[in-house]
């Protein structure tokens, strides 16, 4: 399973929480990093996460329209 650790971004929804997470890319011409953000839709049962929280988060079947991760870890 993929796993990816992000910072919690929303927890606005009901047993679902949207959780950032910061790659660093090299422009291919210029050589220069800079920085990528993906939004990911996960699944958090408990309803425990809070904002500004750092979570890892584990690929799982499609639970809804967008969510196809869970909480696994609260850090």
């Amino acid at each position: 399973m993929r796993t990816k650790t992000g910072i919690v971004t929303s927890t606005k929804m009901d047993k679902t929480i949207v959780v950032t997470v910061d790659s660093y890319k090299t422009h291919p011409k210029y050589k220069k990093r800079y920085k990528d953000s993906s939004k990911f839709y996960a699944h958090d049962e408990a309803n425990s996460c809070i904002l500004g929280q750092t979570v890892t988060i584990e690929e799982t079947i499609p639970l809804s329209k967008m969510k196809r991760w869970k909480v696994t870890t609260e850090a």
